[in-house]
């Protein structure tokens, strides 16, 4: 059974000295949800990042590709989950759903999970009378079962993160801005990254064509703003968006046990990220 009562967190064009928070805030959201029983809605977005899974910090020449997102002015960030690589910025929204995990183990399936958010989505765009597909898009960047789709064109991917009290079921949404660029500089990573083996072992022989902004596919001026808006229209719909819930969050936050929590954190995010040498970034 999934908790009605949520708290909402907005967080806007997240700084590259910043990139590491999303990331750090999911488990400790997590961590809340299972102790108050509390779900949570994240919203954010960042200013020209490329986040990597940590699958792609073992391709063979990973210096070189890092160098190819450097040149277009995007910064690199590795997030604490697997997955491969996907593009944060200005025209991106990112969206995590937070619940606690249900006492009965396996009552709520990794499918339940992307189900619950390919929902969500499904409902903030009902005005536009689209049909909303899930299935792989083999040529897209980081794909996956639950890639979702319009008419073929990959515009969002959906992952997920389990730890022992919560989950957290996350999404990009390619919204606006150019998507074409974005899947050429990720094509770029992994060929200058694989050189010869392109397409191989598991890394994805990237098609920049294979994917699309929501706001070309509905031909509509979308923005991240106006989704969020609709998303959150949604959200109210269905859940208690409780001002005393998230007053109470506020100040955990300011704790001892917080900060510490946040800080052991941030060093385990700092030492994944040593690989491409983040700290020098900031």
């Amino acid at each position: 059974m999934i908790t009605k009562e949520a708290i909402l967190i907005d967080q806007i064009n997240i700084p590259h000295k910043q990139s590491l928070e999303p990331f750090i805030y999911t488990d400790l959201l997590a961590e809340y949800a299972g102790n108050k029983h509390v779900s949570f809605f994240h919203f954010w977005n960042m200013t020209n990042e490329v986040i990597l899974g940590m699958q792609d910090t073992r391709v063979p020449f990973l210096e070189d590709a890092v160098n190819e997102i450097i040149k277009n002015d995007y910064h690199v960030v590795v997030r604490n989950s697997g997955g491969l690589a996907v593009v944060a910025d200005e025209g991106i929204l990112n969206v995590s759903i937070i619940i606690p995990q249900p006492q009965e183990k396996y009552s709520f399936s990794i499918d339940d999970g992307y189900l619950l958010m390919k929902e969500l989505i499904e409902a903030s765009l009902k005005e536009y009378n689209v049909s909303i597909d899930a299935f792989e898009v083999s040529d897209s960047y980081c794909p996956g079962d639950f890639d979702l789709s319009i008419n073929g064109k990959k515009f969002a991917g959906i992952s997920q993160r389990r730890i022992k009290k919560g989950i957290g079921i996350m999404i990009y949404l390619s919204v606006s801005g150019n998507q074409n660029h974005r899947g050429e500089m990720v094509r770029d990573f992994y060929q200058a990254g694989l050189k010869e083996d392109f397409g191989k072992n598991n890394f994805p022989p990237v098609n920049p064509n294979s994917m699309a902004n929501l706001s070309d596919l509905l031909n509509v001026d979308l923005t991240v703003a106006s989704l969020k808006e609709k998303m959150i229209h949604v959200i109210n719909e269905r859940y208690h968006l409780s001002s005393e819930a998230k007053e109470t969050f506020l100040t955990y936050q300011t704790t001892t046990d917080f900060k510490e929590n946040f800080e052991k954190q941030q060093q385990r995010m700092i030492q994944r990220n040593d690989i491409i040498n983040w700290s020098e970034t900031v």
